[in-house]
């Protein structure tokens, strides 16, 4: 049997609504149901995609998981541990091993970084690579994993100038570049 890695149990994200006089007299409360009660288990070696209409909660769940969001419900298991109140000094390591990769790769990446700095950015934060050097070794190691050849004419361009398929190879190379 594979092991999970990933394991969400019955996962909640309640926003509060803004209430209005009677309601707030009345003790009433309204919510909006952003992810409500989903669960589902990732196994090693498993490729996991989250798919749905617009406004289904695919985004706020991926949230939930990074732990930028506290779940309302639920519980949440990273390799058999318990990870749904993980504690603020734990969040970094944490992070580094749950990588999400956003469906619009433009989004996510600052259109003033060019490709290089954008990959760079995580290794500075995880301080991961001795120095430049051996930084840029790893992000054009990743950039030819995902078929961004040659890389050097990929890390001088600026988000912008890349179609939407090299965008989104970027946004998973820079992913892969954690080890996740």
């Amino acid at each position: 049997m594979t092991e999970k890695i990933v394991e969400v149990k019955d996962l909640q994200k309640w926003f509060p609504i803004r209430r209005s006089i009677s309601q707030f007299f009345k003790g009433e409360h309204s919510y909006v149901k952003a992810v409500d009660g989903i669960s589902f288990s990732i196994k090693r070696g498993e490729i996991f995609g989250l798919v749905g209409e617009s406004g289904c909660g695919k985004t706020t769940t991926g949230k939930l998981i990074m732990k930028l969001l506290e779940p309302t419900g639920g519980t949440m298991f990273l390799n058999g541990e318990d990870v749904t109140h993980i504690e603020k000094d734990e969040l970094k390591i944490y992070r580094r091993n749950v990588q999400m990769i956003f469906q619009d790769p433009y989004a996510s990446m600052n259109p003033r970084f060019k490709i290089r700095d954008v990959m760079e950015e995580p290794l500075i934060i995880h301080k991961l690579g001795e120095d430049r050097d051996a930084r840029m070794e790893m992000i054009e190691k990743a950039l030819r994993e995902v078929k961004l050849n040659p890389p050097d004419e990929f890390l001088v361009r600026y988000p912008h100038m890349l179609s939407g398929g090299q965008r989104q190879r970027a946004a998973t190379a820079r992913t892969l570049l954690l080890n996740p």
